[in-house]
């Protein structure tokens, strides 16, 4: 049984809201937003792999206070796994001595705490006995959806999205698909933004899910949080009989 646990799902801050993390199986983390900051220090320790749908600070927030949290207490680097735009963005405007000390070459070049591995749609790593694969992702910048696999069962994460015909002939192809984690940014009112910033809301989220394969739970992340209970409620209005619901923070998904 593989364990997700949710540090973070809203679409901003505020209260008890954190954006995009997800722990999974004490090791991994899908995304490094500002729920990383529930994890203790000990659990922070265990996190050796990272995986980042895009750039965007909501979704890589905390992953330099991570690094330097652990500073000195690690004896193996921590493995960013991103597409090669989004490794490129966090070395020119994040590592990069002035936003962020470069932790690729600290303590020292031959023995960093940050290691970069680049990924493209299609690819599978192997960790933990887990099975990642990157999966194509259109939003603003370049971005990445995630399949994670054990022996039984998938779980996709869809990271920030507008959907589209890549994605879903991707999902399609999983046999064993448990459970869709997909955003839904905006309330049907700002429809027009959530276009231009390639989000989804839930008319678009309505069309899209026409095309995910029947029979899988639909959890629902990145609500924004001053019109989250106005978005989910349009969401179940134009879905009544989808399987879908919110996405609760600090729960643990199991599949």
């Amino acid at each position: 049984m593989t364990s997700l646990r949710v540090l973070g799902c809203s679409g901003g801050i505020g209260g008890a809201n954190h954006t995009t993390a997800f722990l999974l199986n004490q090791t991994i983390l899908l995304d490094a937003g500002t729920g990383v900051a529930d994890l203790s220090s000990s659990e922070l320790l265990q996190i050796e792999h990272v995986f980042l749908t895009h750039a965007h600070l909501d979704h890589i927030a905390y992953l330099p206070l991570l690094l330097d949290a652990t500073l000195g207490a690690r004896t193996r680097p921590v493995i960013v796994h991103a597409g090669a735009a989004t490794i490129q963005t966090l070395k020119t405007h994040i590592f990069n001595w002035l936003i962020w000390p470069d932790f690729s070459v600290i303590p020292t070049a031959e023995q960093p705490l940050l290691q970069f591995v680049p990924i493209e749609v299609g690819q599978m790593h192997c960790v933990d006995e887990l099975v990642i694969t990157a999966l194509p992702a259109e939003h603003t910048v370049a971005a990445l959806a995630f399949q994670v696999s054990n022996l039984t069962a998938s779980l996709v994460l869809s990271g920030d999205t507008i959907g589209g015909a890549a994605f879903w002939q991707a999902v399609n192809q999983i046999s064993d698909l448990k459970v869709l984690i997909i955003e839904t940014a905006f309330a049907e009112s700002n429809a027009k933004l959530a276009q231009l910033a390639k989000h989804l809301c839930p008319s678009t989220l309505a069309r899209e899910l026409k095309s995910a394969p029947a029979g899988i739970e639909v959890l629902i992340t990145h609500l924004k949080p001053s019109e989250d209970e106005q978005t989910m409620a349009q969401i179940l209005a134009l879905l009544p009989t989808t399987a879908v619901r919110r996405l609760i923070q600090g729960e643990i998904i199991q599949f």
